[in-house]
């Protein structure tokens, strides 16, 4: 019998109890009587056995030790920590930019649970919509949001659920929906994967409909934990919705569970919104702007006039714009300084040729934007000039921040859909605020699902998904890989009298000159009349060619399984993508093939913990292919300077890499940057950075 602990360590006093969720290898409910009858002083709190087998325990440190002692559990892989993504801008246009005019449904009687940092439901635009639900934190049946008096306040998980079902003031894309509330992260909005988990097991213990997971990792695999347990969820019955990350713009960035085959993950685009920028009319010159989130609109009316910081005074004259070059002055800082100065806006020139993103985190009355390098040059010899502020309308765009896929090992096209996640009002607790980020993308979904499921009560989880996919609109100039089908269209959902399943055509990834590669997806007719079925011809193209499937005509009710085949023509590859869209009558069916130029990354993940009970620290990364070699090498984080090596692995699987540190190889107290680096098997080497800290140390000087 093994018993596994997961949790997040925190060294406590030894008689301070506190609740923990272990992951058991036998029987949970077996285990749980054991425990009960031997050590009476562990109060069980739940047992999970659907998602994962596991119990929630309450204990203090030193019944832990005695357990520990016996050998009665042992360290699993360590606890990812989970981050709900939020940033601040101010509009609300996406629910009616989704929904059509006199849509007859409203999700009412479908069950939606919010697995985040849990509902306000006292808001008044809550009230109706919740139902319940359950604390993963605290370990009680009140799922509300941290208040200040229990850490860092939070509010993530009150604004996705409006965005779900707010009705009253407010109204979410499904208003009549009954949301349920599961909190698994706690103050700051973090939590642990078993936290995530343990929510996870019981939305599905309470027979939601569709769960909702605006959280997640860097991990980019798709066997993590909790890529499994969504998975798991989905052949229970409940439909999965999962936001896809905000780390993009760069390939691999989507990050478990959204990696998970069965769920529906979710990237950001735009409803419709106002973009500013700056013209010279003079010089008839257009200047691009990036706004800073979190600082007020580019709303001004009269035109300003150019202050460059280089020979700007103290107080600038009325209505100046100033501009300043980046350094190592946080942009908060900036812009705080800019007002107190007079500035009417604030401008920051990149000290890179690449654009930025940033946040104001202070209340500041001025806006602020980033601009490129060679425009703060620019305006540097353009003292004393005049800038008018426009609008140009932009929607229909998948944003900077949305992570892109693929997904390491498997090479599956993430996200599946795209919808709106740009500044999106929603419900927080004691008002409402503006936040972007696929956090707010996937709860637009998963009220959208909602009203899919009251349409079609009877519906699988397999059904709703494909319904989804086979009507999305890929948005022009974007790839497969950036919005999966592309953005949703509930009217074409609720409708559509076919459904394509298995319909991203995933080929792999290339290794030989000429490779073959087929896939094999499945056509449903669901209408009440023949269909007849045919391919679009894509361009022909030397490096990727298709056979497609000649013809068909299906009867109502009548399934077709399909064969496409792909022959790629591996020369030397310049582009790391061969990815685009086959047609099916007018039905997407994205496709992938990675080629050798692709830059996979090979190793991710890199966490080191101490473990209070056995007084080790303990490490684990994710392997995406086997190696040869791995080596982590410390280095100052201020002066990059060589420290050490902490550890060498070798004949290394693919996979999550677990394992404790010796004594004499525990670095100092301190801050560091760890480069990692992986030789495969093949010789190829690869590194990455990242940094680590010490907060304790037991090593033998």
């Amino acid at each position: 019998m093994i018993w596994w602990l997961l949790m997040t360590l925190i060294v406590q006093p030894e008689q301070q109890e506190q609740s923990f969720i272990i992951e058991v290898e036998d029987n949970p409910h077996e285990i749980a009587e054991e425990m009960e009858t031997y050590y009476p002083r562990v109060e069980i709190l739940h047992i999970y056995d659907t998602i994962f087998n596991g119990i929630a325990i309450k204990a203090d440190n030193r019944t832990l030790k005695k357990l520990k002692n016996r050998g009665l559990f042992k360290q699993s892989y360590p606890v990812q920590k989970y981050q709900a993504l939020e940033t601040k801008e101010t509009i609300n246009q996406s629910v009616p930019f989704l929904l059509p005019e006199n849509l007859p449904y409203t999700g009412d009687g479908v069950k939606v649970g919010v697995i985040d940092t849990g509902i306000d439901y006292t808001h008044p635009d809550l009230r109706k919509s919740y139902k319940g639900g359950y604390d993963l934190v605290d370990f009680d049946q009140d799922p509300m949001e941290t208040t200040e008096e229990q850490g860092i306040p939070t509010l993530h998980g009150t604004h996705v659920a409006g965005i779900i079902a707010a009705n009253g003031e407010m109204k979410g894309v499904a208003p009549e929906a009954e949301l349920y509330g599961y909190r698994a992260l706690g103050p700051g909005g973090t939590g642990t994967s078993v936290q995530v988990m343990a929510a996870i097991e019981q939305a599905v213990e309470d027979k939601m409909d569709i769960i909702n997971l605006s959280l997640g990792n860097t991990i980019n695999g798709p066997d993590w934990p909790t890529s499994i347990a969504v998975n798991r969820a989905t052949e229970q019955g409940v439909t999965v919705v999962i936001a896809n990350g905000n780390t993009g713009p760069d390939p691999w960035t989507v990050g478990s569970p959204a990696t998970a085959d069965s769920v529906i993950a979710v990237g950001a685009s735009t409803p419709q919104i106002e973009h500013p920028y700056l013209y010279d009319r003079f010089l008839e010159k257009k200047i691009e702007l990036w706004p800073m989130q979190g600082a007020p609109p580019w709303a001004l009316e009269r035109d300003l006039r150019i202050a460059h910081e280089d020979r700007a005074k103290d107080k600038l004259p009325m209505d100046s714009i100033l501009i300043v070059d980046r350094g190592k002055q946080p942009f908060t800082k900036l812009a705080i300084e800019a007002e107190k100065r007079g500035a009417k806006a604030l401008l920051i020139a990149n000290n890179e040729e690449e654009s930025f993103q940033g946040a104001i985190e202070a209340e500041i009355s001025i806006p602020v934007a980033g601009i490129s390098k060679e425009t703060g040059e620019w305006l540097k010899n353009a003292h004393g000039s005049y800038l008018e502020i426009k609008h140009e309308k932009i929607q229909d765009t998948v944003t900077d921040f949305s992570s892109r896929g693929p997904v390491t090992v498997n090479w599956a096209i993430k996200p599946e859909v795209v919808a709106p996640g740009a500044s999106i009002m929603s419900t927080v607790p004691n008002g409402y605020q503006s936040l972007n980020g696929t956090s707010m993308a996937a709860p637009h979904v998963a009220g959208i699902l909602a009203l899919l499921k009251e349409a079609h009560p009877d519906w699988t989880p397999q059904q709703l998904k494909a319904a989804l996919l086979t009507t999305a609109d890929p948005l022009e100039s974007f790839l497969p890989t950036e919005q999966g089908a592309g953005k949703v269209d509930i009217g074409e959902a609720i409708n559509t009298d076919t459904l394509l399943y298995h319909s991203f055509v995933q080929l792999g990834k290339s290794g030989a000159i000429l490779e073959r590669s087929s896939h094999s997806m499945i056509v449903e007719n669901i209408g009440d009349q023949p269909i007849s079925y045919s391919f679009q011809q894509p361009k022909l193209s030397q490096d990727l060619r298709f056979h497609l499937p000649s013809s068909f005509t299906l009867q109502p009710g009548e399934k077709k399984e399909i064969e496409i085949e792909a022959i790629l023509q591996a020369k030397q590859q310049a582009e790391p993508f061969l990815q685009g869209y086959l047609y099916l009558n007018d039905h997407p069916i994205p496709y992938l093939y990675v080629t050798e130029a692709a830059d996979v990354p090979m190793a991710m993940g890199l966490e080191f913990y101490l473990e209070p009970f056995d007084g080790q620290y303990h490490y684990q990364l994710y392997m995406v292919e086997d190696a040869e070699s791995v080596t982590v090498d410390l280095y100052d984080d201020k002066t990059f300077a060589f420290k050490e090596t902490i550890l060498q692995l070798n004949d290394q699987s693919k996979g999550v890499v677990e394992g404790s540190l010796k004594k004499d190889r525990i670095p100092a107290k301190g801050s560091y940057v760890a480069n990692i680096t992986v030789i495969t098997t093949n010789g190829e080497k690869y590194q990455y950075q990242t940094p680590i800290l010490i907060e304790d140390t037991l090593r033998q000087e």
